[in-house]
């Protein structure tokens, strides 16, 4: 018993991805915004094989969106191979990781169920908290899903979190900013674009692995 209960306070991480593709809809974003990424993603490995988000659920149609699993490789994110990105590291107990897991897998299982919460990202803009039943923006879902595992990190609530309240809080560490398609730790035998060395000369890295 007193094993399983230090197993609990075990050390694990979350990781929280912020991105900025370029697309016209993330580019009206950053018009109000003025923050360097308009779209975040729960990450539940470093090497990027488990992503999730609010987001169009095909690559080409924007209009179509809620919950998704991303797929850095073949999804939309491999249409844009000039993404930028930030991978962000926040350490959890191993507890809060799994309960994180959990909360994933049910937005899963009832993904039919949920929408985007595009009238939120209204609410952001006015500084209004405009919450919707089953229905989520990208930063929303992040900043929700950590703080049923006990991780509230605002005072406010998650309907105002945006990508940029990640990349300035203090409890979360930068392991990489730079080119999506020049992260190290992406199997480079399955992307389809593969950077050239000039590109890799520009990007900034952080190795905290």
């Amino acid at each position: 018993m007193i094993a399983n209960i230090e197993d609990k306070h075990l050390e694990s991480s979350i990781y929280v991805l912020l991105t900025d593709t370029g697309t016209l809809f993330g580019s009206l974003i950053k018009r109000f915004t003025a923050a360097p990424y308009n779209h975040a993603s729960l990450a539940l490995d470093v090497e990027l094989n488990e992503v999730f988000s609010f987001a169009r659920k095909q690559p080409n149609n924007p209009w179509i969106a809620g919950f998704v699993e991303e797929d850095v490789y073949e999804g939309t994110f491999s249409r844009f191979p000039n993404t930028r990105c930030a991978l962000l590291r926040l350490q959890v107990s191993k507890q809060q990781y799994t309960d994180a897991i959990r909360i994933v897998r049910s937005f899963q299982d009832e993904q039919q169920a949920y929408r985007y919460n595009l009238v939120g990202l209204l609410g952001v803009l006015m500084d209004l908290d405009l919450n919707a039943k089953n229905a989520y923006f990208c930063s929303q879902f992040v900043a929700e899903t950590l703080r049923n595992t006990g991780l509230s990190l605002w005072e406010r609530p998650s309907a105002l979190v945006t990508p940029n309240d990640f990349l300035c809080h203090p409890a979360f560490e930068i392991l990489y900013e730079g080119p999506l398609y020049n992260y190290s730790l992406l199997d480079r035998d399955r992307l389809g674009y593969k950077p050239h060395a000039a590109d890799a000369s520009i990007q900034l890295e952080r190795q905290a692995l």
